[in-house]
């Protein structure tokens, strides 16, 4: 008999950047676990391109073939909302588990702040899985 598995929606406002980063690396490191969804309440027309190619270099994963920019309304409903830390009023959806990350915006920075941004969201999203695997 399978089970559902748990929906986590990573949400922030433009849904450009560290949410679509917790997405791949939710599907890279928990797809086992739980299905991973970003959305923001405002679309970008792409990703935004230093994180494209900064998980192309460090975990080969390609967001560009597998992600877009979405609007909440966009993805199903979840059981679990991470909010990224949105500095301003987080988007709001309804969920069991609420959880804010607190990630500053590494958009317009340099790489090194872009890779302490994603390790941490790599070790949150393994922590998140721990927890919702018992």
């Amino acid at each position: 008999m399978s089970v559902n598995k748990p929906k986590v929606a990573f949400v922030c406002v433009h849904n450009s950047c560290r949410s679509q980063i917790a997405e791949a690396l939710g599907k890279h490191f928990a797809g086992d676990v739980f299905e991973s969804f970003s959305a923001g309440t405002e679309t970008k027309p792409q990703i935004n391109q230093d994180a494209v190619r900064l998980m192309k270099e460090i975990y080969g994963i390609d967001m560009e073939k597998t992600q877009y920019s979405k609007l909440l309304t966009d993805i199903p409903e979840v059981d679990v909302v991470v909010k990224m830390g949105c500095n301003v009023v987080c988007p709001y959806l309804p969920a069991k588990l609420q959880e804010d990350w607190g990630l500053d915006d590494p958009t317009g920075k340099g790489d090194e702040e872009f890779r302490t941004v994603i390790k941490t969201i790599e070790a949150n999203v393994i922590d998140l899985r721990e927890r919702l695997r018992s």
